[in-house]
C-alpha cells in the first residue's frame, strides 16, 4: 500500500443561496484517500457533492469543516499546488486565443520557462488531436474541442496529481476512447489521477478504487472488486435455429425473451435459472450460440445505491 497523495477528513461545505438564503448542505463529512499512482473514481448523480469536493481540494472554495492534506502539505502553499493539473467540467479559456497561445499562458502561470512551454505546447496540441487547429481561434471550437484544449493544459506541466471533472464530457466516441489512452498513459508513468465521471463504463475501466456519493455523503468507498457484488445476477443465453413453437414455450418459461437480427435473446435472473432454458432449447434443436453470465456491475451499484438513499419524498 502507497502513501495517500491527498487525504480528506471530515469534509463538510455548507452553502447559502437564494433571498431567503436558504441552507444548502453540499457535502456533509466524508473522508477518503486517493494513494500515490492510482486512478480514483469520484461518483455520484447530479448535485451529490463532486464538483464541490474538487473544489475544497484545490482551494478554490473554503471547507467549513474538516481537512484536506495534499502532499502532506495542509495548507495549499503555491509550490504544492504546481504538481497539480486541473481540468474544469466547463473550461473556461480565453476565446480569442489560439491553441499555442492559450497553453503558452498557461505554462507561464505553472512557472515554466519559454522553452519547455513552446516544446510541451506543441506536443500537447498534437496529443490531444488539435494538430489541425492550431491557427484557429478557441473561441470558434465545438465542446468537444474545447474539453480537448481543457485536457492540453491540464496535462501541460506533467502533473503529479491530474484532477478531471467530467474529462469525457461533450466528447464522440473516438474522443472518449483518446481520453481514456491518455488517463492511461498518464498512470503508466507512475501519475495519480482523481476524476468525476456519468460513463460508468469508463469508470469500471480505469479506476482502481472509486467512491459513491449521494446528497453529501460517501455512501460508498473501496476497490471495485470489493464493492461489486460477485455472485452471478443474471444470465444471457442466445439461440438460434429456434422454432416457433419453442419460442413460445420459452416465453412462458422466462418473461425476457427478444429476437434480436436472427437470434433469439434470453435473460434469466439467477445463476441457476439458465439450465431449464439450456435444456429445454437442445430437446428442441436449437442451436445454442453463447452462455453468459453477468454479475453486478458499477451501474447496477449506483442505480442500487441511487435507490437506497432516495430522499422519502422522491418515490
Amino acid at each position: 500500500m502507497t502513501d495517500p497523495v491527498l487525504r480528506v477528513s471530515g469534509l463538510a461545505k455548507t452553502f447559502r443561496i437564494g433571498f431567503l438564503r436558504k441552507k444548502v448542505e453540499a457535502v456533509r463529512g466524508i473522508d477518503f484517500e486517493v494513494r500515490d499512482g492510482e486512478t480514483f473514481g469520484l461518483l455520484g448523480p447530479n448535485g451529490a457533492g463532486k464538483t464541490t469536493t474538487i473544489k475544497m481540494v484545490l482551494r478554490l472554495i473554503f471547507p467549513m469543516a474538516g481537512t484536506i492534506e495534499l502532499f502532506g502539505d495542509r495548507h495549499g502553499r503555491a509550490e504544492t499546488m504546481k504538481q497539480v493539473g486541473y481540468l474544469p467540467e466547463n473550461p473556461y479559456v480565453y476565446q480569442y486565443l489560439k491553441p499555442l497561445e492559450f497553453l503558452d499562458l498557461c505554462g507561464r502561470l505553472a512557472g515554466m520557462d519559454a522553452a519547455s512551454r513552446k516544446k510541451r505546447g506543441r506536443e500537447m496540441v498534437e496529443r490531444v488531436g488539435l494538430g489541425h487547429a492550431v491557427d484557429r481561434p478557441i473561441g470558434k471550437f465545438s465542446k468537444g474541442m474545447m474539453q480537448r484544449i481543457g485536457l492540453a493544459q491540464a496535462l501541460l506541466h506533467d502533473p503529479a496529481l491530474l484532477i478531471l471533472d467530467e474529462p469525457m464530457s461533450g466528447l464522440d466516441p473516438i474522443g472518449r476512447k483518446e481520453v481514456r489512452d491518455l488517463i492511461l498513459e498518464h498512470r503508466e508513468r507512475g501519475k495519480t489521477i482523481l476524476f468525476t465521471s456519468h460513463i460508468l463504463s469508463d469508470v469500471e475501466l480505469l479506476c482502481d478504487r472509486v467512491g459513491i456519493l449521494q446528497r453529501g455523503k460517501m455512501t460508498h468507498y473501496g476497490p471495485l472488486g470489493e464493492l461489486l457484488r460477485p455472485e452471478t445476477r443474471r444470465v444471457e443465453i442466445v439461440l438460434t435455429q429456434v422454432s416457433d413453437a419453442l419460442r413460445d414455450e420459452l416465453e412462458d418459461l422466462v418473461a425476457d425473451v427478444r429476437a434480436v437480427e436472427g437470434e433469439v435473446v434470453v435473460h434469466v435472473e439467477g445463476a441457476d435459472g439458465g439450465q431449464p432454458v439450456i435444456e429445454r432449447a437442445v430437446q428442441a434443436g436449437a442451436q445454442i450460440v453463447s452462455v453468459t453470465p453477468a454479475r453486478e456491475t458499477l451501474e447496477d451499484l449506483f442505480v442500487r445505491d441511487a435507490l437506497a438513499n432516495a430522499r422519502p419524498d422522491s418515490a
